[in-house]
């Protein structure tokens, strides 16, 4: 299979540590791993932690050796200069670069699956990339006008019907289409990344146990019910489920994800379980795109105590998902 392209993230901020971690940790692979980024920045902080591996520029079709990081040079930053924690202009030019790249590659088959590091939003705008993230830049890159984020652990999946919007707009912005429109991404993405023919899929309520018919909001009777009622496919959908009780169940095993009204009801129960190993997947782009569950850390970067387990974990799941598509 082809390699799996690890995009570094922001060339400040704990992407290169955790790469480097996870390099040094990894085993045999089904996707080799290769690093879109900076090979000046992978060596400092080589150097500064002492890495067992080291970093090498790599091209496409070129093998991997075992014990370096292959890294395809997209940047060329002056490490010397850059001061961990404070993303510029200059570092947010080369890491939307990365992310350029990595969808290209995906989109040609020159790579298997992208696996993305955290990157910084407003170093973003200052090199005037105006996307609110990660996951509208790769709509925008791979042509897809329908997407979905999804948090998946070992132990709970969570699907978000409205992403990143304020608490007091969530309610006027969910419609019968759109958690229709949800339910059906999460039960495709269940059956053809995840391998699951007959998907569970719980659906939560927005209000208190889940409106209490209509005493403490009637969202589940207008909007949420209508939407379960009109759905028809191969999946098993139940709710509108208490959202106090329904990750308990999901989280015990009886249902294979959870389909949330807004970002924390999904988010607060999914990083109490999956704080270090969580994975952010990007439900319908027609590329495997996984990422780390954090941010960019730039309270701790460059002092060697960042944890690689989320992104050893966003490699393992993009694997997973490519060999289910490619099956």
């Amino acid at each position: 299979m082809q390699p799996a392209a690890i995009t570094m993230g922001c060339p400040v901020g704990i992407g290169p540590e955790i790469i480097l971690r996870f390099f040094a940790g990894l085993t045999e692979s089904i996707c080799p791993p290769v690093v879109l980024g900076d090979l000046g920045v992978l060596q400092r902080t080589a150097a500064l932690l002492d890495s067992t591996v080291k970093p090498v520029a790599w091209q496409p079709g070129e093998s991997v050796r075992h014990g370096t990081v292959p890294v395809l040079e997209l940047s060329h930053l002056d490490a010397n200069r850059l001061h961990w924690g404070q993303p510029s202009k200059e570092t947010g030019t080369a890491m939307a670069e990365y992310i350029r790249r990595a969808a290209q590659g995906a989109l040609s088959g020159e790579f298997a699956a992208v696996v993305t590091c955290p990157i910084a939003k407003k170093a973003l705008h200052e090199a005037g990339i105006f996307f609110p993230g990660h996951t509208e830049m790769l709509a925008a890159l791979t042509y897809a006008s329908r997407f979905r984020m999804m948090l998946a652990g070992s132990r709970l999946r969570v699907v978000l019907v409205t992403i990143h919007e304020p608490l007091a707009k969530v309610s006027a912005m969910l419609s019968v289409e759109g958690i229709l429109d949800c339910i059906r991404m999460t039960a495709e993405s269940l059956r053809r990344d995840f391998g699951l023919t007959k998907p569970r899929i719980a659906v939560a309520g927005f209000n208190p146990h889940s409106g209490e018919q209509g005493m403490f909001g009637r969202e589940e009777m207008d909007i949420i019910e209508p939407a379960l009622q009109q759905y028809q496919g191969e999946a098993i959908v139940s709710g509108p489920q208490p959202p106090d009780t329904v990750f308990h169940k999901a989280a015990n095993g009886s249902f294979d994800a959870v389909v949330c009204m807004y970002h924390d009801q999904g988010l607060i129960p999914f990083k109490l379980l999956h704080f270090q190993d969580g994975v952010n997947v990007t439900l319908g782009l027609p590329i495997v795109r996984t990422s780390v569950d954090h941010g960019t850390a730039y309270d701790i970067a460059g002092k060697g105590i960042a944890d690689a387990a989320s992104l050893r974990a966003a490699w393992c799941m993009a694997q997973e998902i490519a060999a289910n598509r490619a099956r």
